[in-house]
């Protein structure tokens, strides 16, 4: 297992929300014994040179296969967090993002692959059962909470 470590500088990321019944597409959060701490919408670096869109619709090819389409413009959080005792920083563009309805229409959960080779899941999460007891935290801290005022 890959043990991942925040990067030691602010980091540009884009995030998107892909929504499907109501339900959120997120990727699991592990701890260094491979147990999910909690979820993540899908997404990753901005390049130098690239567009927070451009990265965003870039992610979702590599990592899902799929051709993301951006909705609307982002919102943007700074996400200074903890992982493992290790410090993130973190600047984030979060676009709404759909792709077509027949992918993944009879999933329920998603298997890929980091650029490093790293097995991941995502699944989609109903919003009212994450950052509860027993339940996965949706990261980063505070999205869910911006979420439920957009709703």
């Amino acid at each position: 297992m890959t043990t991942w470590r925040p990067a030691p500088r602010i980091r540009f990321k884009a995030l998107g929300l892909h929504w499907r019944g109501g339900r959120l597409l997120a990727a699991e959060v592990l701890d260094d014994a491979g147990r999910v701490k909690g979820v993540r919408p899908l997404g990753g670096s901005v390049d130098f040179g690239e567009t927070a869109e451009s990265a965003v619709i870039r992610e979702f090819r590599e990592e899902l296969g799929v051709t993301a389409t951006i909705l609307d413009a982002p919102f943007f959080m700074e996400n200074i967090y903890t992982h493992e005792g290790s410090q993130g920083h973190e600047l984030l563009a979060i676009f709404n993002v759909a792709f077509s309805d027949d992918v993944f229409a009879d999933a329920s959960r998603i298997e890929f692959h980091e650029d490093d080779g790293t097995r991941c899941f995502a699944e989609w999460f109903s919003l009212d059962t994450l950052d509860l007891p027993k339940h996965p935290r949706l990261f980063p801290e505070g999205l869910k909470a911006r979420l439920l005022q957009s709703l």
